[in-house]
């Protein structure tokens, strides 16, 4: 498998994972380098979740191994957030959980995500957006070198997932980090994407989005309709939405 000839930030080499009597993972080959948005794909259980916790050493694989650039800076935002409806957490204090934040580093990531104006608003207050917002803010205060994300567009809407993958790629850009996005929304990576690696327990494809909307393994995946989804999608922009997604200004 061909991981590019850039010096990768993390690269995951013939990982398996078995359970139960299952291979969850196949000696699945993976890089990301600097600069670089690489996408994971693939059906429900394919082995997606697991494969970035394994990256992240959460789970120690049972073959092959992950190898991460020295003292590498990793950003994760995680794919849901559970919180009690009762408990009085503001975005400050949020932002604040994993420990202390300096006022004006909390506003620099905030102002970022375009919720510069939401400080002391309670988080169960905000929209699905605004919590995503949140969420990639929260990981953007380690100033990472790599950025994984999973599901990092899970319950918004089209025009809201549009929004989402172009702060997305704008952070890229800015920032010139790596990025390691997991997605079911296939229609949403076509732009920002540099690398889409197709996952079903083993690497079933890896390319350019053009190239694997007509790969076989893709096509047999998801088929036909879902490779000319991915390959024809395009959100032209006449207007500008709020991080809810909602139309703001027309």
């Amino acid at each position: 498998m061909q991981l590019g000839l850039a010096p990768a930030l993390i690269l995951g080499t013939e990982i398996t994972v078995s359970r139960g009597g299952s291979t969850l993972l196949d000696s699945v080959d993976i890089a990301v380098t600097e600069g670089e948005m690489v996408s994971l794909i693939g059906p429900n259980g394919a082995g997606k979740s697991l494969l970035l916790k394994v990256l992240l050493g959460l789970v120690e694989p049972d073959a092959g191994q992950v190898r991460r650039r020295e003292s590498l800076r990793i950003g994760y935002m995680p794919q849901q957030l559970m919180l009690d409806p009762t408990l009085p957490l503001t975005v400050r204090r949020f932002l604040s959980l994993g420990g202390p934040v300096s006022t004006e580093r909390r506003q620099r990531v905030l102002n970022e995500v375009g919720l510069d104006q939401l400080s002391e608003r309670p988080m169960q207050a905000l929209s699905g957006g605004e919590i995503q917002r949140v969420l990639l803010a929260r990981a953007l205060l380690r100033d990472p070198e790599l950025l994984v994300l999973d599901e990092p567009t899970q319950g918004l809407d089209v025009h809201g997932q549009a929004e989402q993958m172009l702060l997305i790629e704008k952070t890229r850009e800015s920032r010139r980090c790596g990025i390691l996005m997991v997605s079911h929304d296939l229609h949403v990576v076509m732009a920002a994407t540099n690398r889409v690696v197709c996952l079903n327990h083993h690497i079933c494809c890896t390319g350019r989005p053009s190239d694997i909307a007509v790969d076989p393994g893709y096509v047999a995946l998801f088929g036909e309709h879902g490779a000319g989804h991915l390959a024809t999608y395009h959100h032209h922009h006449d207007h500008v939405h709020g991080a809810d997604g909602e139309v703001v200004d027309g």
